[in-house]
C-alpha cells in the first residue's frame, strides 16, 4: 500500500552520518530515505576520527554514494561533505559544506522545525553554531546518538571523536535529544532475522546483511550472530517522539575522560532512557520490502 503525506506535514530533516565507521549507519540511512514523512534536505558525510582512517569523512561520503547506487536511488538527495576532523577548541569552527547546509536550512523562512540527526560526532553542528550564532534562535531539534550512561558517563565512541564539539552543544541553547550508549545498545538484531527480513530484498538488502556479518567476523571476539543497530533510534524518535521513555535533565558537560560534569548551569535536554526496538525495526523491514517490491526487484528464493 502506497500513501502520501502532505508536504507541509513532513519533517524537515538533515542526516549527519559517519557512514563508513561501522555497519549500523547504513540501516539508518536507508530507513531515512524510505520514510515518506521526512523532507530530507540533505545528508552530511561525517568524520570518525583518525584511528581507523586518515580520510574518514571522505570514506563516509563514498559509503553514502554506494548505498544510493545499490538502491538504484533516483531521487535528487543532496549530499555534502562535513568537517575532516574534530574541533581544535570551543571557539574555532571547522568550516565545511555540511556545516553551511545546516546554516542554510536553519535560516530559511519555513514554519516547520528543522531536525538534524547526528549518528557520529557533533562537529558539524558545533561548527554551524560557531559560524552563524543566530541559528540558536531558530527552531532546531538536534538528535544525537552519543554519550555514556547517565548520570556518571563513560567512554563512548561518538563522543570520543569530538568532545570539544559536544561541549559546545551542551553549553548552547539548542534543543537537544540525547540517546546515550546504554539506550542505543537496546537495538540488537539477529543474523536469522536479517536473513529473513533484510537480505532477500534487493542488492541493498544483501549488502546490508553481508556487511554486518563481514564486520563482525573481523571485529568481534568470540562467537556472535547479532548486531546492535545503534544508529536506528535516531530515525525512530523522529518517526514517533514517544518511541522510548525520556526525561528533561539539565545539560551536563564532559571532562577529558568523557564523564558527565553536572554544573547545573545549562538548559534542560531530552535524555532517552529506553527505546522501542520493535517499532523501529518493523517499520524498517516494511519500508525496505515495499521499496524493493515496488521496484519490481522481487525477493530471491535463496
Amino acid at each position: 500500500m502506497h500513501f502520501q503525506i502532505p508536504e507541509e506535514k513532513k519533517k524537515r530533516f538533515i542526516l549527519n552520518t559517519d557512514a563508513k565507521n561501522e555497519v549500523d549507519d547504513q540501516f539508518a540511512i536507508v530507513h531515512a530515505l524510505l520514510t515518506e514523512s521526512f523532507d530530507l534536505r540533505g545528508i552530511i558525510a561525517a568524520h570518525f576520527g583518525e584511528l581507523k582512517s586518515l580520510h574518514s569523512m571522505e570514506d563516509s561520503y563514498d559509503e553514502i554514494m554506494k548505498l544510493f547506487a545499490l538502491m538504484d536511488w533516483k531521487e535528487e538527495t543532496r549530499v555534502e561533505k562535513g568537517a575532516k576532523h574534530a574541533l581544535p577548541d570551543e571557539n574555532t569552527p571547522e568550516d565545511s559544506a555540511g556545516a553551511r547546509l545546516i546554516i542554510e536550512e536553519a535560516m530559511k523562512d519555513d514554519p516547520r522545525p528543522l531536525y538534524v540527526a547526528f549518528l557520529g560526532p557533533l562537529t558539524d553542528m558545533a561548527s554551524a553554531l560557531l559560524l552563524e550564532p543566530e541559528i540558536v534562535e531558530k527552531d532546531i531539534k538536534v538528535i544525537w546518538i552519543g554519550g555514556g550512561p547517565w548520570p556518571s558517563g563513560a567512554s563512548e565512541y561518538n563522543l570520543k571523536n569530538d568532545i570539544v564539539a559536544a561541549n559546545v552543544i551542551m553549553k548552547s541553547k539548542l534543543e537537544l535529544w540525547q540517546i546515550p550508549r546504554n539506550v542505543y545498545r537496546m537495538m540488537p538484531v539477529s543474523y536469522a532475522t536479517m536473513a529473513k527480513r533484510v537480505a532477500p530484498y534487493g542488492e541493498i538488502g544483501r549488502y546490508l546483511v553481508e556487511n554486518v556479518i563481514s564486520h563482525n567476523h573481523k571485529s568481534v571476539t568470540g562467537p556472535s550472530e547479532y548486531r546492535v543497530l545503534g544508529d536506528s533510534p535516531a530515525i525512530g524518535v523522529m518517526l514517533y517522539e514517544e518511541c522510548g521513555r525520556w526525561q528533561w535533565k539539565p545539560a551536563p558537560e564532559f571532562d577529558a575522560q568523557m564523564k558527565y560534569v553536572h554544573t547545573g548551569k545549562n538548559r534542560p535536554i531530552k535524555v532517552y532512557e529506553t527505546i522501542d526496538d520493535y517499532f523501529i525495526m518493523e517499520d524498517f523491514y516494511a519500508k525496505l520490502q515495499d521499496y524493493i517490491e515496488s521496484s519490481k526487484d522481487a525477493p530471491s528464493k535463496e
